[in-house]
């Protein structure tokens, strides 16, 4: 790895991800209480982020809501610019550093009866100072550039708190509990030479696609773009031809029985044609299929993350002869 100081960087927080994740779920600490009474008390929960914080809570908003809260993101620059009307609701802010420009822009505006709580790397953030109460991630700052174990650890923080407010995360643990790695060079050859990319899913699966688009971009540089797996079907199948490649994700949840009608659709195409099937079910038939344990929910799309780092990790030593990990145009905490 001697031309990716970036991407050896990346492999060390890679290396210790699953254990730090399993730690941040056993001992939350006591914030994750005040934030589970606040929740049920409002029924509302907002869930501010910015990058890749963002995506992860696009993937845990539908876990949110499936318990029976009205759940919803927002990105933080969006609320600067047009923020929500002010009324009881409980907020969870997101951020890896604790310190993004826009996240520090809205603690210092008043909260009203918005009630604030973080979740971050960082316990002595900006962040972590600025609200009610936040849960602090074990293993503190990641060092690379690509975030690979600040997803997971992020995603661990949201299941401390589904799983406080009675969605049992013991199939996450079990993931995370797994050392074993998927082989996805069969997908990377499948996916070698193409233009662009599109990863597509439903529900949890929507926000992990779009966190697989942004990681392939950051190491791999390469054109990409994750969609709902409805929008997906509504006018951006135009674009397919030969020289794309698509990434479909599928979990054993509501989203098993949409993936088979829209696999056959790409295949028509002659796009290249990746799933990541955590469904359980029998094979497609379509494309390169990567068989996941079967899963659903939170649980499924960490064990989708894992995966995709793989993914992306081979598809970057495909495209660049050095520097993988070691940003150009970008830093690590945008002021």
């Amino acid at each position: 790895m001697g031309d990716h100081p970036g991407l050896t960087l990346m492999l060390a927080e890679m290396a210790r991800q699953r254990g730090d994740a399993l730690a941040t779920l056993d001992t939350p600490g006591p914030a994750v209480d005040a934030i589970a009474e606040s929740a049920r008390r409002t029924g509302s929960l907002l869930l501010y982020a910015m990058g890749g914080s963002q995506h992860v809570n696009r993937i845990v908003a539908p876990l949110y809501r499936d318990l029976g809260l009205d759940a919803r993101t927002m990105i933080a620059s969006a609320a600067l610019s047009a923020p929500l009307p002010d009324r009881p609701r409980t907020a969870l802010i997101l951020s890896q550093s604790g310190e993004s420009g826009e996240i520090r822009q809205l603690l210092a505006r008043p909260s009203g009866s918005e009630e604030r709580f973080g979740l971050t790397l960082e316990p002595g953030s900006t962040l972590a100072r600025g609200v009610r109460a936040a849960i602090v991630a074990h293993g503190g700052t990641e060092h690379a550039f690509a975030a690979t174990r600040s997803i997971v650890l992020s995603l661990a923080m949201h299941g401390v708190i589904l799983e406080r407010l009675g969605a049992s995360q013991g199939p996450l643990r079990r993931v995370l509990e797994t050392e074993a790695v998927i082989d996805m060079e069969e997908a990377a050859d499948t996916l070698d030479g193409c233009d662009a990319y599109v990863f597509a899913g439903w529900h949890a699966m929507h926000g992990t696609a779009e966190s697989a688009a942004l990681s392939l971009m950051e190491l791999a540089r390469l054109p990409s773009i994750g969609f709902e797996g409805g929008q997906f079907r509504h006018g951006p199948l135009e674009l397919l031809r030969p020289g794309i490649g698509v990434i479909l994700l599928r979990s054993a949840g509501v989203d098993a029985a949409l993936v088979p009608p829209t696999a056959t659709a790409v295949a028509r195409t002659g796009a290249a044609l990746v799933i990541l099937d955590a469904s359980g079910s029998a094979s497609l038939l379509a494309g390169t299929e990567v068989a996941l344990p079967a899963n659903h929910g939170l649980a499924a799309a960490t064990d989708m993350v894992l995966a995709v780092q793989q993914l992306n990790v081979a598809m970057a030593l495909r495209t660049i002869p050095a520097g993988i990990g070691t940003p150009r145009h970008t830093s690590k905490v945008t002021e």
